[in-house]
């Protein structure tokens, strides 16, 4: 082997000392691999991806943990916030789009931990969705026909699993004469759409000064005339406006929810309605009204798919989620009690795919109708 000349390896000590102080340092090459939407990095040499692959770990390494605090305090830092012992839990978006997330010992046990979630080069549209498995043809025609309806969705899932990334598709299938108003913490949604208004939320700054809240942007998007409002993730007090929002003529509407199941909607609504100070009934009774489809995604390795379509139901005064279809891994569909009701939101009187089967229990409308 050829020794390394002192230029190459001056060259080398500049890269590094480059990577040290630019971007995301050492971290840089991971952006440039295909289907990596996330990066986390457990300590200076416990760097794993997530994405098309799964999760795999590189084989990268930080020099010790201070290199690891040094950068995520220069990216905090850079967009105006801070992060040190007496904030040492900080999230931001930065210009180059993604998200960075960072915990700092002792919060973070032992050693420094970050969370970098990816901006994709090219989001897929529905028909690249339905190709690559995470739904069937029928199904896919089957949103198509509520979005044609103006019917509106809440995507729920885990995480990762692709509630952003499904959201996004189907905002692309509304009609171009629409004027979509987008809402989010950290840009995620670019949908194929010509009309596109974008919202996102702001954090307040080192001072404490200049945040702008998400249930601040439901209300301002509400008078920029939305035939659509579009909420990229529900997680806190911000459901009391939304869902007021969507009980006041504005149909058609999209958000996402972190959920184990479709069952579990009705609680995390419930949950994130206690934040507002809403009661059991009050919520139960807004999301009612406001939501007529969950669409529920879930992963198993790399594989995505939908794999509940339900209905937010009142029994009594309790809310629900009764399913209308569940589909297997495989892709196998079952409808279920509310087939016929979830058939009628999308115009279809009923009918079923040939191929899907139908539930012992039978797949009866739901009481109360559907509204036109």
């Amino acid at each position: 082997m050829s020794p390394v000349s002192p230029a190459a390896e001056r060259l080398a000590a500049w890269e590094a000392r480059r990577a040290r102080f630019q971007g995301l340092g050492i971290l840089e090459p991971l952006l440039e691999r295909p289907g990596v939407t996330d990066i986390y990095v457990n300590g200076p040499r416990e760097i794993w991806t997530d994405g098309a692959q799964g999760m795999q770990r590189t084989g990268l390494c930080f020099p010790d943990d201070a290199a690891v605090r040094d950068l995520a305090t220069r990216i905090i830092a850079s967009e105006g916030q801070r992060l040190d012992a007496s904030r040492p839990c900080a999230d931001v978006q930065t210009p180059d789009g993604y998200r960075f997330h960072a915990v700092l010992p002792p919060v973070a046990a032992r050693q420094t931990h970050l969370s970098i979630r990816l901006q994709p080069a090219l989001r897929p549209d529905f028909s690249a969705l339905q190709k690559a498995g995470m739904f069937s043809e029928e199904t896919g025609e089957l949103i198509r026909s509520l979005v044609r309806r103006k019917r509106s969705l809440l995507i729920s899932g885990g995480t990762g699993t692709g509630k952003t990334t499904l959201l996004n598709a189907v905002l692309g299938l509304c009609p171009p004469t629409e004027r979509l108003v987008l809402i989010e913490d950290s840009p995620e949604l670019e949908p194929d759409h010509p009309h596109v208004v974008s919202l996102r939320s702001r954090y307040a700054n080192a001072e404490g000064a200049g945040e702008v809240t998400l249930t601040s942007l439901i209300r301002q998007a509400l008078r920029m005339g939305p035939d659509r409002l579009i909420l990229g993730e529900c997680r806190g007090a911000e459901v009391k406006d939304f869902l007021l929002a969507m009980n006041t003529g504005h149909e058609g509407g999209g958000v996402t929810l972190h959920a184990n199941s479709a069952a579990s909607v009705p609680s995390r609504l419930l949950a994130l309605g206690a934040l507002a100070g809403l009661g059991h009934d009050a919520v139960a009774h807004q999301a009612a009204n406001a939501v007529d489809v969950v669409v529920h995604v879930r992963r198993s390795g790399v594989h995505r798919w939908v794999s509940q379509l339900g209905l937010l139901s009142l029994e009594g005064n309790d809310l629900v989620v009764v399913l209308a279809v569940e589909f297997g891994v495989d892709g196998d569909a079952t409808c279920a009690r509310a087939w016929s009701t979830l058939a009628a939101l999308a115009g279809l009187h009923g009918s079923r795919p040939a191929s899907w089967q139908s539930s012992p229990q039978g797949s009866g409308p739901l009481t109360g109708g559907v509204r036109p």
